[in-house]
């Protein structure tokens, strides 16, 4: 089912095999022929290596019929060994595209420049021998044996694809490994026992479910079987590599087989999800095959590996940062800078490889800082087909793995029917991330025997691929035929393998009828000291001693000796020592750095990514600092103290979706911390919504894990613009049930210091989702003491000081206090109260009660926000607060609208204006 080369033009083919050759000399000129490298040195008169240089006619009238080294006169010897040698080169390049890889053995075309007469050369050659020795360790072979190692190598049933990578020490590393063993492994019996073993679990599995559930949707993994001896046998090679945490992600196709047959779910776990006959515990629950599980795999050498495989949503590829964030944090738990003892394993359909956006984020994260993890394992169970769609309507690329040439990776395309070719690249692929701690890709050809569901029929929209698909035989009989014709085990053997697994299956089945219940997961590890559920009635106490706040202002702005900053940062620094000094009030960046500081200095680990985060979107954390003379980077909060905890403040890639999954899978496995994300704007988040959705507020419910995860999201309507002004609050307020997320809207640095400590410093945890300010962070009224840092905790509610007489009382949260409290000063109207709600999820309605008694209960109560009607909390507000009170409240809103806010500056500055007037009449 892969597209065939494009035969109608071999001078076009010609000039690609060329233009490779030349690349190469571009990369390395020491990796071409002399001939050749002399060839190209005569191009673009001198230096053919400067930027933009094209190939002319000249290089184009080339073939490799006619290479340079042909157009003098020459030994003949000399003209056929630089043949042989392109011959090579054409079969590292293009001997993926005839490998025997896709089962269904559909035809395709062969290039023309794998063809000895494309050449120069005849049967009469084929004895001659030639010098090879990057092909094998014998240095020299005839002909007949060059194409037979090149043919093991790289046509049958294993194709790669590696030379687009430029280094060549990373080529050659591949090329001696492959082509020296001609690709194949030499496995014993005890491995080839293994093998069938595996192979007969995960047949048995699906034929077991199919015949016991008839009719029920299982996603089978039926026709992509080899899945379960490839995973088997990479999780080995971990073991032996020293991993000792891997992380997998999937989608639903395979993952009962995989949760029955690697992770160490017990079948009856999952045949009693099948009859569905009881309550779930402790949540909503989700469907069969979106649900996790870990366990500790116990090696074949003794060693131990534990497993986790992440719970996953529909939305398919959207779990793979997840897993991501997970193995870093993992990681980082053990201490392991170099990132050699996680591995994350992520699982792939071919369809949802090459359309989905997501795939392209997390390869273009994997190599850096702050997100890499010493290179992931994907494996695509290629079916060959997405639901009903063909590859030729999915994608417009040869492979669906083409997405992946953005790296400087390998590619092995393998056939799933030969399980010991699955075998040789599984341990290849394994090798090559150890040795150059690299993302790699494994293509495993299979079919999807059944449809989409099991009660889908696929015949309707390919009948053709499934004619084919039916007259195949199982990979497990086939592979039992390929071992009982090399006596490698006998009829009898591979029949008491299969009845043990039947068997097996069979008492689980029945002993999940029995009513012993499923008892619900309990909490472990790191999160042993962590709870969910509903919100604690206490607040904990958050202040940190003045004294100590004001060492941790000055060590922030302590510098290396000689290290020179910008000028303007100078200046930024100075104001931050007399804050430390008392001479100034903290401002919102000051009051947070205080907060990352106090807790790192407590030994909670803080870790905040997001586009432009280290020096800030408005300029205002400098979290780095740059000297102006040499470019070098000092980050201070990393320099406090000698025992504290680590501080990553980092910038991420032009990315919301890949990133926010990954510090959610991060807070995962760092409960004990504080891990947060900053959107560059409010609004960006939109742009990772199926996360919000599917995992950060729904996880508890669904899959009883919880989060701590924080986001940070600028907020404020101030005539930017649509896209600039709302971080969308009526969406997270929407969300927002059973205690399953925070949502908060502080207006003093004090309260958003408090916040921040909150969420580490209690044992609550939950999602916190921060309306973040713009212009409060220079606003000369928007700040705090020291003292004000030092005592208490975060106030759920703020008040107004007492007044002595209250005609009128506006709720508000947020930035428009500030222009409500400049209004009412500059109207001189002291009757009117304002109330901000600094938390508006959980709501304590107690407390909103307290603080409308201290008024008159005839005093009129209005909401005032400066979203559009249908946003803010207005209506949640109305539905929530209101309902609940039992007292009236109105609102002073700006019209419902489509969008947002105005693109007008005037424009915005008059409904704002008409907005605060009308809140006060």
């Amino acid at each position: 089912m892969r597209a065939s080369a494009n035969q109608s033009d071999p001078g076009a083919a010609n000039l690609s095999f060329l233009e490779g050759l030349y690349a190469d000399y571009l990369r390395d000129p020491a990796s071409v022929l002399p001939e050749w490298r002399e060839y190209f040195e005569t191009l673009g008169n001198g230096d053919v290596r400067e930027e933009g240089f094209k190939p002319g006619p000249t290089f184009r009238r080339f073939s490799l019929f006619n290479p340079p080294g042909r157009a003098v006169d020459g030994n003949e010897a000399d003209v056929k060994q630089e043949r042989i040698d392109q011959l090579i080169r054409a079969y590292r390049f293009r001997g993926h595209t005839i490998a025997r890889i896709n089962p269904l053995d559909f035809p395709c075309t062969c290039p023309p420049e794998l063809d000895l007469k494309y050449h120069g050369f005849t049967d009469a050659d084929m004895e001659q021998s030639f010098s090879c020795e990057t092909l094998a360790p014998e240095g020299r072979l005839t002909l007949a044996e060059i194409l037979d190692r090149l043919w093991n190598t790289y046509c049958r049933s294993i194709g790669v694809e590696y030379m687009h990578i430029d280094a060549p020490s990373v080529r050659q590393w591949l090329q001696r490994r492959m082509e020296w063993t001609q690709n194949r492994l030499q496995l014993g019996r005890a491995e080839q026992l293994r093998i069938l073993t595996r192979l007969t679990d995960a047949v048995t599995f699906e034929e077991f479910i199919r015949k016991k559930f008839v009719g029920a949707k299982s996603f089978s993994l039926e026709g992509s079987e080899s899945l379960i001896p490839l995973l088997d046998l990479a999780i080995e090679r971990a073991g032996e590599q020293g991993i000792r945490e891997i992380v997998l992600a999937m989608a639903h196709r395979g993952r009962l087989n995989v949760l029955a047959n690697i992770m160490g779910k017990s079948p009856r776990r999952i045949f009693r999800e099948f009859a569905d006959t009881e309550k779930v515990a402790g949540g909503a629950g989700d469907v069969k095959y979106h649900l996790g599980h870990s366990t500790d795999w116990q090696t074949a050498s003794g060693g131990k590996v534990h497993l986790s495989l992440c719970f996953n949503p529909s939305h398919l590829e959207f779990v793979d940062p997840v897993a991501l964030g997970r193995v870093r944090a993992k990681q980082d738990r053990f201490g392991d800078g170099q990132r050699r003892t996680g591995l994350a394993l992520l699982i792939h359909g071919d369809a949802a490889f090459a359309a989905q956006g997501m795939v392209q984020e997390v390869l273009n994260m994997s190599q850096l800082p702050a997100y890499t993890v010493g290179g992931a394992l994907h494996i695509i169970v290629n079916n060959q087909i997405g639901f009903t769609t063909a590859p030729e309507e999915g994608r417009s690329t040869a492979y669906a793995t083409d997405v992946a040439k953005m790296l400087q990776i390998p590619i092995f395309h393998v056939n799933g029917e030969d399980p010991e070719a699955v075998a040789q690249v599984v341990k290849l692929a394994m090798d090559f991330r150890q040795e150059f701690r690299r993302d790699v890709v494994i293509d495993m050809y299979g079919y999807r025997r059944l449809g989409h569901n099991e009660s889908d029929e696929p015949a309707f929209t390919q009948p053709l691929l499934y004619d084919a698909i039916h007259k195949r035989k199982p990979v497990r009989e086939a592979y039992v035929e390929h071992l009982l014709k090399l006596n490698g085990v006998t009829q009898e053997e591979a029949d008491a393998i299969a009845a043990h697994r039947h068997d097996l299956l069979e008492e689980e089945l029945s002993k999940s009828r029995e009513k012993t219940g499923t008892p619900a997961d309990k909490s472990n590890g790191a999160w042993s000291s962590y709870v969910g559920g509903p919100e604690p009635g206490e607040e904990p106490e958050t202040g940190v001693d003045s004294e100590r706040l004001r060492r941790l202002l000055e060590g922030i702005t302590t510098l290396p000796d000689g290290f020179q900053p910008h000028p303007k940062i100078r200046k930024w620094l100075d104001a931050r020592r007399r804050m430390a000094r008392g001479e100034e009030p903290l401002d919102w960046a000051a009051a947070e750095a205080l907060a990352f500081a106090s807790l790192a200095c407590q030994g909670f680990r803080v870790r905040l990514t997001g586009q432009d985060t280290a020096r800030g979107t408005f300029s205002q954390r400098h979290a780095t600092l740059y000297d102006r003379k040499t470019g070098r980077a000092f980050r201070p909060l990393e320099h406090l103290e000698p025992a504290q905890a680590p501080v990553e403040i980092c910038n991420s890639p032009l990315s919301e979706a890949g990133v926010l999954g990954f510090e959610y899978g991060y807070s995962l496995d760092w409960p004990d911390g504080l891990v947060a994300w900053e959107a560059q704007f409010g609004d960006f988040w939109n742009a990772a919504q199926v996360v919000v959705d599917q995992f950060v507020s729904s996880a508890e419910d669904k899959w009883r894990r919880l989060s701590s995860l924080v986001l940070l999201l600028p907020h404020g309507f101030e005539g930017q613009g649509p896209e600039h002004s709302s971080a969308r609050l009526e969406r997270f307020l929407a969300l927002a049930a059973e205690d399953n997320i925070q949502v908060v809207f502080p207006t003093t640095p004090a309260q958003y210091f408090h916040c921040l400590r909150r969420q580490v410093v209690r044992a609550w945890r939950k999602p916190l989702v921060v309306m973040t300010p713009k212009s409060l962070l220079r606003h000369p009224k928007a700040v705090s003491t020291l003292a004000e840092c030092a005592q208490g905790t975060f106030q759920r509610i703020l008040l107004d000081a007492d007044q002595e007489k209250v005609n009128k009382i506006l709720l508000c949260t947020g930035k428009i206090f500030y222009e409500l409290a400049a209004f009412r000063e500059e109207q001189e109207r002291q009757d009117v109260a304002i109330i901000r709600l600094e938390q508006l999820y959980p709501l304590r309605i107690q407390q909103l009660r307290a603080a409308l008694a201290r008024y008159p209960g005839d005093v009129p109560v209005t909401w005032v926000q400066e979203e559009p009607e249908n946003m803010g909390a207005w209506r949640y507000v109305l539905a929530r607060v209101v309902g609940e009170l039992g007292r009236a409240v109105n609102g002073v809103f700006r019209p419902e609208s489509a969008s947002p806010a105005t693109g007008s500056t005037a424009t915005h500055k008059i409904e704002q204006a008409e907005l605060i007037a009308a809140a006060f009449q």
